[in-house]
């Protein structure tokens, strides 16, 4: 009499953590995709995945087959990104260092090796960037500045309406924050490879984007244009908007905590010119000895 053959049965390790390892990675997707403000949609599209896939990888129900890799990895004393990894004893040591860091010191890390060995200064002077809120003096100063040196001049906000066919509240209202972000990248990009020299002046929520910001910072000399809150203010009203003083008291606490949580990104900009109580002249006079130098 012929019996069944009973499939073997992997035996579980007490100390196995493989829900805990799937269901950490699921919630830095979930994270990372709620940060950038997109759908589960909106990602399956970018990400060129099925949406059931994104699903389950978001519940902790990702491929085994990263769980058994993983495994390997740890029964080899080695960590996953080195297991699968082609890099040199060099880059291996330089990435656990930077796995050491905490977060807070990571992305100053980032910013001093992008100063230190990525494009040579000559190269990055020759495209002027110009960070800061709005109100600060961005466009007025670039615009200038750019007539002075004799350069092309771009206000990113203007090309991405071109390219989007529609006004930045349209594109808002339409794509949301994450498709204008997408635009903003691609048009920096394209403003970037058909300029060997230029002035640019961008959004003032660019730094909130690492990827565009870093590479701004690494293809552009940076200068975060500051002007205190009340000058930010006076200045959008002076333009004619006058939605922020619908309610003023609240608006300005708004406008001074985005300062607030912005500065320290602001001030990885290469230099600063500080617009508070200074006349247009003056404020460009100190961009032209930056330019310059």
């Amino acid at each position: 009499m012929m019996t069944a053959s009973i499939p073997a049965v992997e035996p579980r390790d007490a100390s196995d953590d493989s829900a805990a390892f799937l269901s950490a990675l699921g919630k830095r997707v979930r994270e990372g995709r709620e940060r950038r403000g997109l759908s589960r949609k909106a990602l399956s599209i970018e990400a060129r995945v099925s949406e059931r896939y994104l699903a389950q990888l978001e519940a902790g129900e990702g491929n085994v087959s990263i769980v058994l890799l993983r495994r390997v990895a740890a029964a080899l004393g080695t960590t996953l990104p080195d297991l699968v990894g082609d890099g040199t004893p060099e880059h291996r040591l330089i990435r656990r260092f930077l796995e050491e860091l905490p977060p807070h010191r990571l992305e100053d890390a980032l910013v001093r090796l992008m100063r230190e060995f990525g494009r040579d200064d000559a190269s990055r002077r020759t495209r002027i960037a110009l960070v800061g809120l709005r109100g600060a003096g961005k466009t007025t100063l670039g615009a200038a500045l750019a007539r002075e040196l004799r350069w092309p001049f771009v206000e990113l906000d203007r090309e991405i309406e071109r390219e989007a066919a529609v006004s930045l509240s349209e594109l808002f209202m339409l794509y949301g924050q994450a498709g204008y972000r997408r635009i903003e990248r691609r048009c920096l990009e394209r403003v970037l490879d058909a300029n060997d020299r230029v002035v640019i002046a961008v959004g003032g929520g660019i730094v909130s984007e690492p990827e565009t910001y870093h590479l701004l910072l690494d293809r552009c000399f940076t200068v975060w244009v500051r002007a205190e809150p009340e000058e930010h203010m006076g200045r959008v009203v002076a333009q004619g908007d006058f939605r922020p003083m619908e309610g003023s008291a609240e608006a300005m606490d708004d406008l001074k905590r985005i300062l607030a949580a912005r500065e320290p990104l602001y001030r990885k900009a290469d230099a600063v010119v500080d617009t508070s109580g200074a006349d247009p002249a003056h404020s460009l006079r100190e961009l032209k000895e930056l330019a310059r130098a």
